[in-house]
């Protein structure tokens, strides 16, 4: 380590190394590395130096200097720079959450693109800034991103805007053309002519749809000439940016804020078509969306997949068909007495306009990343808790008003049902999405599989069949209303019940949970599971912590640590049940799930899924309950690569 004694303002030899340096300039130069060892000797393990003007934050925020990931001005003072990996490679890495500085305009070309005199290179520079443009303003504009996901900052950089969208594609279409024909006069035979027949101009969803299918197909032939060109030269002397002609890690240096500086690992371009593949698979999906009919439909979507779309139709439009097609509720049926009336219109106008803003927040979370989405779905049961709230009060009132003029029906906790199935879905995603952040720890899988199948997924169903209940009873009246207009007999045809297929879901996801609820208990009884040794909380401490954000929601009741500890107290059976008998029980419930899942007409991935988690299962639950291992004291695996929220047991 050395310390500069006197400090010289010439930056003459800025391009130089540090020995090359320390000879040229005046500066007197003192080492200090001996006397530093010796001192850092006196310090005993574990202390650190204390003083006024340095401390733990300090300590904490200091940099490491000549270290490349966080020194920024030691890589800057090196003669050989680094150099970064071809454009859609670092569009990529910007993509992925690091600054537009440090990733695109690490391309010298990108800078001033108006300077460039080829015409391929010229277009390539201007469709990179146009693309990197419409991202950024759509991401911006969808607002579900943080700062670890997306950096918008265009450090003062012109993204082409004085270029049009449709001239950047002209000119890559004119060079996309020039190469063909230079392809074709190379050939010894030449190849089939396009078809110059016009296409009909088709919606943009389904221009979109054509575009991806014909961006996968290209995709095999940039893969295969992967190792064509100019490749890129690795010193790992000196970090490890790839050495590529036209890019210049460093030239942005000085527009980054001064703090740590992020480190850019561009990614490789092997893993840029990968990536490359996996986007236009979920570009494909989204554009799956506009042929969803409901809310629900759309909100199960953005939960599985994680998409974010925009719209254009109403969301007060939106929550009523919802309404319609989850619960049937009178007052938007056109046959009911309700519908014209002004009190009751304006009831329900009133509780769909106060749905809007948690509905448009429940979808623009499943925006951003998991980790985020998590902690966020614990805020909004606050709102759901609140409308919840007002849904009963409006059930109410609509209930006593229908009395009056169809005694034969009712309007009791039909908005109500509704806003508490969105209610339980919200609890039980976030404690679901605990096992695929690995957020819980082995001794806390029980009572978090407890809470859902004792609690939310008994809920759940109940809340589905009451819902199913209402929508039948709704339709029964619409029969007897159509039979007293029509003499005509008509055949009844078997109605396909559209709540059916997520009742049984919910069904399959309860048993699963019951047994890995029971499988947890009788690990526990055997000594499987390594605890903790509490001292400075507890387990009431911890379960608390984790069903924390429930507290606000009224309906279904949160259950306290000693309500749970009370209902799960296997003490109160007569005999209390062995881990034997777990198991079996265990078993038992997987076993109804694979029967459950088995009965499903076209089943999807996530079926499949669960199949595969179910069927070892029930294998290694039989074995235990006969016996197998049972003296050994070694933690099971669980293994959450085929389910991310049900593990496969497996025995060490």
């Amino acid at each position: 380590m050395v310390m500069k004694a006197t400090v010289d303002d010439d930056d003459s030899g800025w391009e130089l190394g540090m020995p090359d340096k320390m000879e040229k300039s005046n500066t007197s130069w003192i080492d200090i590395t001996q006397d530093f060892e010796e001192a850092c000797r006196e310090l005993k393990l574990g202390e650190l130096l204390h003083d006024k003007l340095f401390g733990l934050f300090e300590a904490m925020s200091a940099i490491e200097m000549m270290d490349p990931k966080m020194d920024a001005g030691m890589i800057g003072n090196q003669v050989n720079r680094k150099v970064l990996n071809f454009e859609q490679a670092i569009k990529i890495t910007w993509l992925e959450g690091h600054s537009l500085a440090q990733t695109v305009f690490t391309c010298l070309y990108i800078h001033n693109p108006d300077f460039i005199e080829d015409p391929a290179m010229k277009a390539f520079a201007l469709g990179i800034l146009k693309i990197c443009d419409i991202a950024r303003e759509k991401v911006n504009k969808a607002a579900v991103f943080e700062e670890e996901d997306f950096q918008s900052m265009t450090y003062g950089f012109k993204m082409a805007n004085s270029v049009t969208d449709l001239r950047v594609t002209g000119m890559l279409k004119d060079v996309e053309d020039d190469m063909q024909r230079r392809v074709k006069s190379t050939r010894s035979r030449q190849g089939e002519e396009r078809d110059p027949e016009v296409e009909l101009e088709t919606s943009a969803v389904a221009e979109a749809q054509k575009l991806m299918t014909q961006a996968a197909d290209l995709l095999s032939a940039i893969h295969n000439s992967l190792h064509h060109g100019m490749q890129a030269q690795n010193d790992t002397t000196k970090g490890d940016h790839p050495i590529m002609m036209g890019f210049e890690p460093l030239v942005n240096q000085r527009l980054l804020p001064p703090t740590f500086p992020r480190y850019a690992k561009i990614i490789k371009r092997e893993e840029m078509v990968n990536y490359f593949s996996k986007l236009i698979d979920r570009i494909k999906t989204v554009c799956e969306v506009v042929n969803l009919t409901n809310l629900h439909c759309i909100l199960t979507t953005f939960l599985v997949d994680n998409k974010k779309v925009f719209g254009t139709h109403l969301m007060q439009d939106m929550v009523k068909d919802a309404l319609r097609s989850f619960v049937s509720p009178p007052v938007l049926s056109p046959k009911c007495c309700l519908y014209n009336n002004h009190q009751a219109k304006d009831y329900i106008d009133s509780f769909v306009t106060h749905c809007v803003r948690p509905f448009c927040s429940l979808i623009q979370i499943h925006g951003h990343n998991r980790a985020r989405q998590r902690d966020k779905l614990g805020h909004i049961l606050e709102e759901f808790a609140t409308l919840q709230d007002e849904a009963e009060k409006v059930d109410a009132a609509l209930h006593s008003m229908l009395l009056k003029q169809e005694p034969q029906r009712q309007h009791l906790a039909c908005l109500g049902t509704w806003v508490l199935y969105h209610n339980l879905r919200i609890m039980i995603q976030y404690l679901l999405s605990g096992f695929e952040l690995e957020l819980y720890s082995m001794h806390e899988y029980y009572y978090i599989y407890w809470y859902l199948s004792e609690f939310l997924y008994a809920w759940l169903m109940s809340t589905l069949s009451r819902a199913d209940s209402s929508q039948m009873a709704e339709e029964r009246i619409m029969e007897e209303q159509q039979k007293g207009r029509s003499s005509k007999k008509t055949k009844k045809k078997k109605k396909v019940r559209p709540l059916s297929r997520e009742i049984t879901m919910s069904q399959a996801y309860q048993n699963m949970c019951a047994g890995m609820y029971k499988t947890m208990i009788a690990f526990d009884m055997d000594g499987k599971v390594r605890k903790p040794k509490f001292e400075l909380d507890s387990e009431q401490v911890r379960y608390e912590h984790r069903f924390a954000p429930f507290n606000s929601v009224i309906t279904p009741p949160p259950v306290h640590y000693l309500q749970f500890k009370e209902m799960s107290d296997l003490n109160k059976y007569s005999p209390p049940p062995q881990s034997s008998d777990l198991y079996m029980a265990a078993s038992k419930h997987y076993q109804q799930a694979k029967m459950i899942l088995e009965n499903i007409p076209n089943p999807d991935n996530e079926v499949n899924r669960i199949l595969k988690v179910a069927k070892p299962n029930i294998v290694v639950m039989k074995l235990l309950a006969g016996g197998h291992k049972k003296d050994s004291k070694v933690p099971p695996e669980f293994d959450f690569s085929p389910h991310k929220y049900f593990p496969v047991v497996k025995l060490v």
